[in-house]
């Protein structure tokens, strides 16, 4: 017979933002918080660039769940299948359910590959991979380090997605790559990009068009990959720039491939969602409270804050949330504000990075002491080093 537990503090999602927001919890106090995670693994994404780009082995990047629950905290292992919100009860889909006072959503999004035609049984083989899961990180280094001639691709989806610089990261680390083996200059390495800029943010535009020149990269602007043929190592991509999308095929030797994303779709059901076809949740930009459910909170890539979807933007989105979730506890409006903080770190040669801190506006908001907005060594070792330490160390224990 299904059953029915309750919890002060129910948080879905035993990702970052789960994770994190679970442990700055405790240390404020709170004793009856429980997660809902059906995961045996925990993953720092972020690294699977530098997997691809032959850096790092992928193992470093996971661990067992186990390990990274915070003490005194309730592991619910299976999957959600459905929130009511009027009920303040989550269905699981073991049939069990579980009541809550107070919720937090952060379950990450989902990889919606059966939106490209072809790229389901594409991707994995034939020289197609993509850094945007564990298993096809270590083929994306398989497929792009023997290359030796012929057409590279990277390709990027239109509508928000899980680091929107992760498709010109590894793309960057490739022509680096094929540049000290002396074949760049028999690749054509071409970008399908839908949008009109390489950045959002123009200061660091500026910098990303420089390296696009340097590695002699043809970028494809408001263009997207809409079918791919795996067998015939041919992709088809559609010309958004004039008054009719226009659609033509090319061929590839590599290919690296980004899915199109959205909220999972059982949260694009619930009254949670903000009733758009991606399906995230809708909440105060701000406060990060749902529009409509006073006892519901959201953060990380689930939500409709209009933010780039990282883990620099969980690490500035987790205390404005516990502060309002709190505040919501003892009867007070929460003051506390997110301005829309995110971090992308870019990869753009195996030594090379730039790091873009920006907010809501579009505007730099710089946490360092000295301009990033230039390629740094001392930013690669951050990347590769200094992060994964804080993640692993700092963050997921709510200490950062």
């Amino acid at each position: 017979m299904p059953s029915t537990a309750h919890h002060r503090i129910l948080i879905v999602g035993g990702g970052t933002a789960g994770i994190t927001t679970a442990a700055r919890l405790r240390r404020k106090g709170q004793d009856d918080i429980a997660i809902v995670e059906p995961s045996d693994t925990h993953y720092y994404q972020p690294l699977w660039t530098l997997v691809g780009g032959g850096v790092e082995p992928v193992g470093k990047t996971a661990r067992p769940m186990a390990k990274v629950m915070p003490k005194g905290v309730t592991w619910i292992k299976d999957a959600v299948a459905t929130i009511d919100p009027e009920q303040n009860q989550v269905t699981l889909a073991s049939g069990d359910g579980v009541e809550y006072d107070y919720l937090v959503v952060a379950p990450g999004l989902q990889l919606d590959w059966d939106k490209v035609a072809g790229l389901p049984d594409a991707v994995g083989r034939n020289g197609v991979s993509s850094n945007y899961r564990y298993d096809l990180a270590p083929k994306t280094w398989d497929f792009l380090k023997d290359l030796r001639g012929g057409r590279a691709i990277f390709t990027m989806p239109d509508g928000p997605i899980k680091c929107g610089g992760a498709p010109q990261k590894i793309m960057y680390l490739a022509a680096d790559w094929w540049q000290d083996q002396g074949v760049l200059a028999d690749i054509d390495v071409t970008f399908v990009l839908p949008g009109d800029g390489l950045f959002g943010v123009p200061k660091f535009a500026k910098v990303l068009e420089k390296v696009v020149d340097r590695y002699g990269i043809e970028v494809m602007f408001q263009h997207e990959m809409v079918a791919i043929d795996g067998a015939a190592k041919e992709v088809t991509v559609e010309d958004r720039s004039g008054a009719a999308p226009v659609r033509k095929t090319m061929g590839y030797d590599f290919l690296h491939a980004v899915p199109p994303q959205s909220a999972p779709d059982w949260l694009k059901d619930t009254k949670l969602s903000d009733g758009t076809p991606l399906g995230y949740v809708d909440v105060d930009p701000g406060t990060l409270q749902h529009t409509r459910y006073a006892n519901v909170f959201a953060l990380g890539d689930a939500s409709n804050a209009p933010t780039a979807k990282t883990g620099a933007a969980v690490r500035k989105e987790a205390p404005v949330v516990i502060d309002n979730l709190l505040a919501a506890m003892e009867g007070r409006s929460g003051d506390k504000r997110y301005n829309g903080y995110s971090s992308c770190p870019i990869t753009t040669a195996r030594g090379k990075l730039l790091l873009a801190e920006f907010d809501y506006d579009n505007q730099p908001d710089p946490s360092m002491p000295f301009d990033t907005a230039k390629e740094r060594y001392d930013m690669w070792l951050l990347k590769r080093y200094g992060l994964p330490f804080m993640y692993w160390n700092l963050m997921l224990k709510g200490l950062a």
